[in-house]
């Protein structure tokens, strides 16, 4: 059972507005939540009792629930990497958490493309909250 369950990052939380006039040509908000160390069973909606989840359980009720997502690496920086760029971390050398001194450098190259990257692309406007993690000092968002 989990002591403390960390909901550490909103991503891609959209700030575009639905066009009331003509909601056929509005694009869907897109509301991704990634937790360290949460079991798949933890919330509510998916039968855990030990914390009540019913916020979580109302977005989860309410819109699409992808079930079946495994992350790519034990550590959550090279898993968060993975899924931001939908590639495996090591193809990139995004194996380990990026710590300071030399390994500082490790880390998600400012230069890959992400999830963020391509919505904006399409038009969505992008936000972020929480824990980032995944490069080096030299990054703006870290």
């Amino acid at each position: 059972m989990k002591a403390i369950w960390a909901f550490v990052l909103l991503l891609l939380a959209p700030l575009a507005a639905i066009a009331e006039d003509n909601p056929k040509s509005a694009k869907p908000n897109i509301l991704v939540i990634v937790a360290d160390d949460l079991g798949y069973g933890d919330i509510g909606v998916h039968g855990g009792k030990a914390v009540p989840t019913p916020n979580i359980d109302k977005l989860a009720k309410a819109g699409v629930r992808c079930t079946s997502g495994y992350v790519s690496a034990p550590y959550c920086s090279p898993s968060r990497a993975g899924f931001l760029t939908g590639r495996y971390q090591t193809r990139f050398g995004h194996e380990f958490n990026p710590h300071v001194g030399a390994e500082g450098k490790l880390g998600l190259p400012l230069a890959k493309r992400t999830l963020a990257n391509l919505l904006r692309s399409a038009g969505y406007a992008t936000g972020l909250v929480g824990k980032w993690l995944i490069s080096s000092a030299d990054d703006p968002w870290n």
